[in-house]
């Protein structure tokens, strides 16, 4: 099932890093053993890092669709239509095209099928990081609703091919899992997506957990042994985030002006040449006259 066609990356991004795979053609390589279910801003980056660091290769987030591999929007919206608009099927043949490379998946847009991955996923182990919703509130409203909104990742989303698969999907997730208000009803939907979340999951199988517990109830859950000497990773802080996306809308603004400048080298060398050979033409046609 495939709604928005895939298009591939143009040659000339050559600002930005991002791979271009068509996960519609993947399939499941490794097995997934986590779905870490907590919402975006309650230390999933970090858990991110902390699950790389215990070996579990790859784990999904967030990122993986905004500044790694753009592509996986479109699934992501193959996902919304099915689940939301009652348009197609997401089932777990989607799923593996999808997260198939992954052990782990985190973050939003993931939060918003948790019962879906929960179903398909029945032997993952469930971690549930978790904050004070007010902090928590209060975080996303500077970091991730701000991204939603900016007015220059809109802007440059008309141009970018990273961009422009990237904030509809965005958008979308945010209008959808906070009902078109992240502001008004944010806190309501924490609150209910978190009790959901213990009511579809047995206890046994869940992990709460809080960024500053450590290694120790992680890796007690998961069944691995705590890392010697390594700190618990702490990453994706809040007064860098605007500063990162605002980095992200530059170096795709510079492909917009590259891929301008190449484009329109192509059709002054081809005015040029076309000037050219009326001109010889041109001269040609005066001597066979004379």
């Amino acid at each position: 099932m495939a709604f928005q066609s895939y298009t591939p990356k143009p040659i000339t991004d050559i600002f930005t890093n991002d791979t271009d795979i068509d996960r519609r053609k993947c399939h499941r390589t490794v097995p997934m053993r986590v779905l870490a279910l907590g919402l975006g801003r309650t230390g999933t980056a970090s858990l991110r890092t902390a699950l790389k660091e215990l070996g579990f290769t790859d784990t999904y987030h967030m990122m993986s669709a905004s500044v790694e591999n753009p592509p996986d929007c479109l699934m992501w919206q193959d996902a919304f239509a099915a689940k939301y608009d009652g348009v197609g099927t997401f089932e777990r043949e989607q799923w593996d095209q999808l997260l198939g490379h992954c052990q782990a998946v985190c973050d939003w847009p993931a939060v918003a099928f948790a019962k879906e991955l929960i179903e398909a996923y029945p032997d993952a182990k469930v971690i549930l990081t978790t904050r004070d919703v007010d902090s928590w509130h209060a975080s996303t409203m500077k970091t991730v609703d701000w991204r939603v909104n900016d007015p220059e990742l809109r802007l440059v989303a008309q141009w970018d091919w990273g961009a422009g698969l990237y904030q509809p999907m965005l958008r979308r997730f945010w209008d959808t899992f906070f009902k078109g208000d992240f502001r008004r009803y944010g806190k309501r939907v924490f609150n209910d997506y978190y009790a959901e979340v213990r009511s579809l999951v047995p206890a046994e199988n869940l992990l709460e957990y809080r960024m500053g517990q450590g290694w120790e109830p992680l890796c007690q859950a998961l069944e691995v042994p705590v890392p010697k000497g390594k700190k618990f990773p702490h990453t994706n802080d809040t007064d860098g985030f605007v500063d990162r996306c605002k980095a992200r809308n530059r170096a795709q603004m510079c492909n917009i002006a590259f891929r301008a400048l190449v484009m329109g080298g192509g059709i002054l060398a081809a005015v040029l040449s076309a000037s050219v050979t009326f001109h010889r033409l041109g001269s040609r046609f005066t001597t066979i006259r004379v």
